[in-house]
């Protein structure tokens, strides 16, 4: 399996009136912008801005990208097998990406992904 990026999901209630802030003050792009979660990156440096999560149950802290969705079905089968809990199931959602929320040991929320 190989990860390709982690980016931080900050908890925000309104992601794009931050706009300003990342794109004018610090200069970076805003690649999606989905009103309830804003993506703002240089190269391999991103943060995510979010609200509420469109269609799981909870938010995440952290996304994991994962290379492809057979290393996705890998680490979601390895979640499963693990006993850890799965806060969201494996879904292919609208905005182009299929993933799963996971629990960390500690609670911490990961949003599990890959692009087809």
């Amino acid at each position: 399996m190989t990860v390709t990026r982690i980016v931080a999901n900050l908890a925000v209630a309104d992601p794009p009136a931050d706009a300003p802030f990342w794109t004018g003050l610090l200069g970076l792009d805003t690649p999606m912008d989905l009103g309830w979660i804003v993506n703002h990156r240089s190269g391999t440096a991103q943060v995510q801005l979010i609200s509420h999560d469109a269609t799981a149950p909870e938010d995440s802290r952290v996304s994991v990208e994962v290379e492809g969705l057979d290393d996705l079905d890998a680490v979601y089968a390895e979640a499963v097998a693990a006993g850890y809990e799965i806060v969201h199931p494996l879904t292919d959602e609208e905005w182009g990406v299929r993933r799963f929320f996971v629990r960390t040991p500690q609670g911490v929320v990961v949003n599990v992904l890959a692009h087809p």
